[in-house]
């Protein structure tokens, strides 16, 4: 857990998981688990894909981290197959949808919509944004400073109307702390899940999540024409690859492009042969 405070964003869902998988192993010696017992804990879990990874990487770094202090010789986690992911399918909030979500959170939770503004309109990550600090954010430049992104990179954020004035409104309840979302004691909000969920059940949104509200960042902008390029490095992706589950989302875009392939002049040229007579003898008067 020192190591993950110190190198990962993701510190305080390592810290979650890191109970549960102890609460799991407790009774266990360390070198005595096998990939087996590992392969059966996720699997009695019923979690997705993508959680069933984050658990293996954690165990998988606790373990590399024991070998390298010489506390074991083995790592049973790195023989556990990685689950494939599902990540072609793209989730976005529709405006209706958008619109009663809203009404319920104003109705209920109203200080915390410059959250929900601030992640539809930034794109950041949950752990991104939720261990945001002011000192990283330039009002004047109208840029947001991650220190270190997902891939232990230093990435910026430019910040438009709507986040700059999220950020004001947050800001003038923030008590002097350096983070910038605070739970109703003063202290460090990590995440949103206690109010969010509720909120999404109570505005009836099927299959969303806090991470949609990413998705439905990147899927405005491509709807909006900007290029998948700019995408790429508005959300942080290291790879196009990635960003391109968003590409069908442009069609008009896309017929743009196709259509600078079609000089003027073949509309003149189709005019032309559809105006020409045909080679056919054919009386049709009695038709």
């Amino acid at each position: 857990m020192e190591y993950s405070k110190a190198n990962k964003i993701s510190f305080h869902q390592d810290e979650l998981n890191a109970n549960k998988l102890l609460i799991a192993f407790a009774d266990r010696s360390a070198e005595g688990i096998m990939p087996q017992d590992i392969e059966r804990f996720l699997a009695g879990r019923k979690i997705k894909a993508a959680t069933q990874n984050r658990y293996r990487a954690l165990l998988s770094l606790i373990y590399r981290k024991g070998i390298e202090n010489g506390k074991v010789k083995i790592n049973p986690a790195k023989l556990v197959k990685r689950q494939t992911e599902n990540n072609t399918k793209v989730r976005y909030l529709l405006a209706e949808e958008e619109d009663r979500l809203r009404d319920v959170i104003l109705d209920r939770w109203p200080h915390h919509i410059p959250e929900l503004e601030i992640s539809l309109h930034t794109g950041m990550r949950l752990s991104e944004q939720y261990n945001l600090q002011w000192a990283w954010i330039d009002f004047g430049t109208r840029v947001l400073t991650i220190p270190r992104s997902k891939h232990g990179e230093l990435r910026y954020i430019p910040l438009n109307d709507t986040s700059i004035n999220a950020l004001q409104a947050t800001r003038s309840q923030s008590n002097a702390s350096p983070y910038v979302f605070l739970n109703q004691m003063g202290g460090r909000l990590c995440t949103p899940r206690k109010w969010f969920e509720d909120a999404v059940d109570a505005a009836r949104i099927p299959n969303y999540t806090w991470h949609t509200n990413r998705h439905t960042f990147a899927s405005r902008l491509v709807m909006a024409g900007v290029d998948l390029r700019t995408v790429q490095e508005l959300l942080g992706h290291k790879s196009i690859t990635t960003t391109m589950r968003y590409a069908h989302l442009a069609p008009i875009h896309q017929l743009a492009a196709v259509q600078r392939l079609c000089p003027a002049a073949d509309a003149q040229l189709y005019l032309s042969l559809q105006k020409r007579p045909t080679d056919t003898t054919t009386s049709t008067t009695a038709i």
